[in-house]
């Protein structure tokens, strides 16, 4: 197991791992015979890419005792991910999803089995004062907010006490409206956690749904209105629209690219950019161009978390 024996993370999140069976060939996932195994998980993504740039990053869940449970922890182990606050729950399994394959830069189609799997059991319990304390930033995403009540419950107390030691605090709102009971409740929910954080990354689609809001200057003052001290909105090949607390707005260019073979992850390589570069203390638009280098990175391999690259790969840019 990784250990930070000494106290200090750069990032801890809290999410929920699955394996995922990719699709070897195209077509009808019921005609198809072969599958490679990969994991997947919108907030381990953010971890695993955050560590292979070398943060030290704690991902904190609950995980089935089975073998998609022990392939999720050698996973950790290999990527260097921190696992202290993963529990084996014998109570219930770890969730899976199988992916098609496509090859013309479409979405490809996911079927997810992850009903009352180990991680949507996450409570407040799971919370552990000192290890999250031991973090400087904390990274949120919707998904972990929409597995249960009380996996939404520990995002919020989290929130509330890294925000309450002074922490800085991420967050993407990741929609997943088909774990939600309503439309309603989702954007009630998810916008009363943005209001915790101190960059809030929506996509457009998403600010509007979350917003009423089609332009990003007005869902950019919308969550600046709540507190928060920079909104970064992805606007797909346009790249990203950002407006801080303090009025300062402009347009990050995308790093464009013509070789899409997984859209899958794009929005975590994104995450997993900004913030590392956010963290080493480096400007806004600087962040945000790594974060679109890398989320153009990300399309170009298939799998959630295969193209996020190390610091070496990255270089200077």
């Amino acid at each position: 197991m990784t250990t930070h024996t000494n106290g200090t993370l750069d990032v801890v999140t809290i999410g929920e791992a699955m394996a995922m069976f990719v699709a070897a060939e195209n077509g009808d996932l019921a005609s198809v015979e072969k599958f490679t195994k990969r994991i997947a998980g919108a907030e381990l993504n953010v971890a695993i890419g955050l560590a292979r740039l070398g943060l030290k990053v704690g991902w904190v869940s609950r995980v089935g005792d089975d073998s998609f449970g022990r392939f999720t922890c050698q996973q950790l182990d290999r990527e260097g991910v921190d696992r202290q606050q993963v529990t084996l729950d014998a109570r219930f399994p770890t969730g899976f999803q199988l992916k098609s394959k496509v090859d013309d830069g479409s979405d490809p189609l996911v079927e997810y089995f992850r009903k009352g799997s180990a991680a949507s059991h996450l409570s407040c319990d799971d919370f552990n004062r000192d290890y999250f304390g031991a973090a400087r930033h904390l990274h949120l995403s919707g998904v972990a907010a929409a597995l249960s009540d009380s996996s939404l419950a520990l995002s919020k107390h989290a929130a509330k006490e890294m925000k309450a030691m002074g922490k800085t605090i991420s967050f993407d709102p990741n929609l997943r409206p088909v774990l939600w009971s309503s439309e309603r409740e989702m954007v009630t929910r998810l916008n009363e956690l943005a209001s915790y954080a101190d960059w809030v990354l929506p996509g457009i689609k998403e600010g509007k749904i979350l917003t009423g809001y089609d332009q990003p200057e007005a869902i950019a003052d919308f969550y600046l209105a709540m507190g928060v001290k920079a909104v970064i909105i992805k606007t797909g090949c346009e790249g990203a629209w950002f407006k801080t607390a303090d009025g300062m707005k402009d347009r990050v260019p995308a790093v464009l690219t013509t070789n899409v073979v997984d859209t899958v992850g794009a929005g975590d390589g994104f995450a997993v950019g900004t913030i590392s570069a956010l963290l080493e203390g480096k400007s806004l638009p600087a962040a945000i161009r790594r974060g679109n280098k890398i989320g153009s990175l990300a399309i170009q391999a298939i799998g959630d978390s295969e193209g996020l690259p190390t610091r070496a790969a990255l270089g200077d840019f």
